[in-house]
């Protein structure tokens, strides 16, 4: 391996930015080769230009495009998400790409967050049980994955400028916890820092959260990179424990590093930045190997994953699955029959191999009588009567309708968030006409987050077909008919409200949103406020019937030192083999500080054949017990008693016992208010600063200009009629793209372009003249005055 001291300055330097918009560089004249990286998580999504410094060139090259991590979560099988990581490793060394960059582990605040398809879970320890396998399973084949986006990048909404306000407990229990596991044992080769601010400092400049957490408590030896264009100034970045800013900032970010390592200390720091750099480029080079894949058996994978995250939500009298015994004639009826709805859009977009339809697999697979209509337009959510009145009438004569509804790709996209959780109005009034006139209906639902199912009362059954991937209709299919049992269960709380949002009154903010509902995400606060839903945490259905009993524990008194083996049956006691997610919780009786009213501790798949028991077992330590002590710095155990609960949901408790755990370091009193550690006070001001976004300026006397006119390039390249293959993906929708210029930083004009539409030189003057010209100022008003009179 190179040796550090082997290196120029320069050559340092520059080895801590990226070479390209997906390269990280490599230094030809000691064979320090440069690697490529390209986005994930679900698939291989490698630019057909890698070289290309311009984010726009993103038409990619085929690959298998597998379910999203928010469908990932709902099979509660890390077996599985271990597999689709091999598959995805072994693709990733075919198409020569070295570090894919996922997975996506964020914890899901708020069921409006544009980009929670792309994230597992409401619950840490379901994410992080996840976010580990995949990775683990992705470098079990030589490639390196990339843990993202460390940290509480919750929304898309300002997400370049946003400051979260997350108190320290909150923080180590529900955001950290998510990647404590993963970074500890999956051992990511390069984890990518968040986007936001938390507490005053940007993620990648935030000595707390890269040194003190990932590196010297945590134990983080790999590499720590930023999100796209996270980088605010690089050598400050590098300073406060950053690897690798990308992509490449040109000649921006190098000469800054270059200017700053005259300062000793600094130069300490480059040194250890780029001694990760060349060890990253190292193990990539040394496990890189010369292989190919077989696309349709990945394809054919992708089709058994889906199978496992499918969940069926209601299903009365048996109306499902669909056999020709009960049924002579089927209408399907939803232009996603025929045009699915399998994956999220932005930068995880897929170009697929093969993408199955409905309609297709269901017409190969059965020999029911099939009528279909397309119920709405994916080109409006206006309702448009012909199309509905074709679909009523295709309804009317069937003995059962399969309406397949959801989210279009606007609704939910990487870089804006939803404005609230219903479908579109097309797709509801299709419902509503539907269910009036026929009284056999199933909805499925092709959406990567929580919905708010309508008219649910007059439906017999729901199939959530989540977004799972380019063989998930086949796998849909397979479930409607019976030929897999559903068994999926839901990974974060449908609420039947937005008023029921956790995080509502403090989100989106403005220039900082405050987490002022602490650790109470999710299921632990719909336990605790006896929130309505639609459906809970952990809820599914199976076409077959399971019986929990005999839950016995190895002993009733331990110490936190120690452990507890948790032992019970389960039984199949119906007609069909099936799965059941067997879900632990634990619950403190009486905490002395504030406590969810049971936590997530332990989860079990279990697959049984009709009239079969098997015995599952789980382990509990320190941790399953333990809540975050702010005055000692450390997990602490309340000597007490705490309840096991096993259930079928959160809600669905089935059986429990109790345990005495005494604490080894006993605390008699504790901080109950919120701490915040190593806050820095960011106050907003009408200043503007090379972080303003461009949506502050825009009304400006001089921003306005610069903002139109990069708006009427935006809106040429929108304009340009492009003829494209239906295997050809335009990545920036026009809302997306605008939302993301509307947001972006006025430091964005020098880092993301490499200097070359602006200077920091110039970007200072700008600012200044910006400054001195705003509305509030002296020369703002006489300005004002003359632009008014012209």
């Amino acid at each position: 391996m190179p040796d550090i001291k082997d290196l120029t300055l320069e050559e340092k330097a520059y080895l801590l930015s990226g070479k390209s918009y997906w390269e990280i560089i490599g230094v030809d004249r000691i064979d320090l080769k440069s690697i490529i990286v390209t986005d994930g998580p679900h698939g291989i999504r490698k630019s057909q230009n890698i070289s290309s410094t311009d984010f726009n060139a993103n038409k990619s090259e085929i690959a298998i495009c597998y379910p999203t991590a928010s469908a990932l979560a709902c099979s509660f099988n890390t077996d599985l998400i271990y597999q689709m990581g091999e598959y995805l490793g072994e693709a990733c060394q075919a198409m020569n790409v070295r570090v894919l960059l996922g997975p996506g582990n964020n914890i899901k605040r708020t069921p409006l967050c544009g980009r929670n398809f792309e994230y597992f879970s409401e619950d840490p320890y379901l994410a992080s049980k996840m976010a580990t396998a995949e990775i683990m399973g992705i470098q079990s084949k030589g490639v390196g994955s990339s843990l993202k986006h460390f940290v509480a990048n919750n929304q898309e909404r300002r997400r370049n400028t946003i400051n979260a306000i997350i108190d320290e407990r909150t923080l180590r229990e529900i955001y950290l916890a998510a990647f404590e596991e993963p970074v500890k044992i999956g051992k990511p080769w390069t984890i990518m820092g968040a986007y936001n601010r938390v507490n005053g400092l940007y993620m990648c400049e935030n000595p707390y959260f890269l040194r003190d957490i990932l590196r010297d408590e945590w134990g983080y030896e790999g590499v720590i990179l930023t999100d796209w264009t996270a980088t605010d100034q690089a050598h400050v970045s590098i300073r406060n424990g950053l690897d690798l800013e990308m992509p490449t900032s040109g000649d921006v970010g190098p000469r800054k590093i270059i200017k700053a390592a005259k300062d000793r200390e600094f130069m300490k720091e480059v040194d250890r930045a780029a001694e990760n750099v060349i060890n990253l480029l190292t193990k990539a080079e040394e496990t890189k190997v010369e292989t190919s894949y077989d696309l349709d058996a990945h394809h054919q994978k992708a089709r058994e994953i889906a199978h496992e995250c499918i969940v069926l939500l209601k299903n009365n009298e048996n109306t499902l699955p669909i056999s020709p015994e009960k049924y002579n004639s089927v209408a399907i009826i939803g232009k996603f029959a025929k045009e699915p709805r399998y994956q999220g859009g932005g930068s995880s977009h897929i170009n697929s191999y093969r993408v199955d339809t409905v309609f297709e697999e269901f017409t190969a697979l059965s020999d029911i009588e099939i009528k279909y209509a397309d119920g709405y337009s994916l080109k409006t959510d206006i309702t448009e009567e012909e199309i509905i009145f074709e679909a009523v009438n295709v309804a009317k004569p069937a003995d059962i309708v399969l309406l397949f509804v959801g989210l279009p790709d606007v609704y939910e996209t990487e870089g804006i968030d939803r404005k609230h959780l219903d479908m579109p109005p097309n797709h509801i009034e299709l419902i509503n006409r539907v269910t009036t006139y026929h009284d056999n209906v199933v909805l499925i639902i092709s959406a990567g987050s929580v919905v708010k199912i309508p008219y649910l009362d007059r439906v017999n059954a729901v199939m959530n077909g989540w977004l799972t991937g380019e063989a998930g209709a086949g796998a849909i299919v397979d479930g409607l008919l019976g030929i897999i049992n559903p068994s999926g269960k839901l990974s974060e709380s449908f609420i039947t409200d937005e008023i029921y949002d956790p995080s509502m009154g403090n989100y989106p903010g403005n220039y900082e949103v405050l987490y002022d509902e602490g650790i109470y995400v999710g299921y632990r606060y719909h336990d605790k406020a006896g929130s309505r839903l639609q459906f809970e945490f952990g809820f599914g259905l199976s076409y077959t019937q399971f019986k929990y009993s005999d839950i016995e524990i190895s002993n009733t008194r331990i110490h936190d030192t120690g452990t507890v083996d948790v032992k019970m049956t389960i039984t199949n006691t119906g007609n069909v083999s099936g799965k059941e997610i067997v879900q632990l919780y634990v619950s403190e009786l009486n905490p002395i500080v504030d406590r969810p009213d049971k936590e997530l501790k332990g989860f079990s798949k279990i697959e049984l054949q009709a009239g079969e028991s098997k015995n599952i077992s789980f382990t509990l330590d320190k941790r399953s017990f333990a809540y975050y002590n702010v005055d000692i710095k450390d997990w602490h155990v309340n000597s007490g008693i705490f309840r096991i609960l096993i259930g079928k949901s959160s809600r669905d408790i089935v059986l429990e016992t109790d345990i005495e755990v005494i604490s080894s370091n006993p605390v008699y009193e504790v901080t109950q208010d919120k701490i915040y550690v190593k806050r820095v006070e960011f106050i907003e001001t009408n200043r503007i600063h090379r972080n303003t976004s461009m949506e502050t300026i825009k009304d400006h006397l001089i921003g306005k200009r610069i903002y139109k006119m990069i708006m009427k390039q935006v809106n040429e390249e929108l304009a340009v009629d492009e003829v494209i293959s239906d295997k050809e993906y335009k990545m920036l929708n026009p809302e997306m793209m605008i939302t993301m210029i509307n947001e972006m930083p006025l430091r964005s004009f020098v880092n993301a372009t490499g200097g070359d539409a602006m200077t920091d030189g110039n970007l200072r003057i700008l600012i200044l003249l910006l400054n001195l010209t705003r509305p509030d100022t002296i020369l703002g008003k006489i300005l004002g005055i003359f632009s008014r009179k012209k």
